[in-house]
């Protein structure tokens, strides 16, 4: 939310800067609706599968726009949150997410 205007940049810069206007709304309303769904453990694995071409995106455009010394701790910091991603969408919520309490609820 902060970073638009560095967003909206990125996105004139590349290959799918023509219609791409409703991108960076997009992204910012996916990863606060995923990133809050993936915090209370609802939805988990849906909400990761929200999130993970986000973060290719994020590597790609990392790596192709400033390149690996420059942006290297962005891209360090995007590789790990998409590594954290792909495990929680192997193991799902925790024991004390809301998937898990459904589960056990049903009603």
């Amino acid at each position: 939310m902060n970073n638009t205007v560095e967003l909206d940049q990125m996105i004139a810069g590349s290959m799918i800067s023509k219609g791409g206007s409703w991108l960076p709304l997009t992204i910012t309303s996916a990863h606060l609706l995923g990133g809050f769904l993936i915090i209370i453990g609802l939805l988990t694995r849906w909400a990761v599968l929200l999130q993970i071409p986000i973060l290719i995106g994020a590597v790609i455009f990392i790596n192709s726009q400033k390149g690996m010394s420059a942006g290297g701790s962005e891209l360090i910091f995007a590789l790990v949150i998409l590594v954290l991603l792909i495990f929680f969408l192997v193991e799902g919520g925790g024991p004390i997410s809301l998937d898990n309490y459904f589960r056990k609820n049903p009603k």
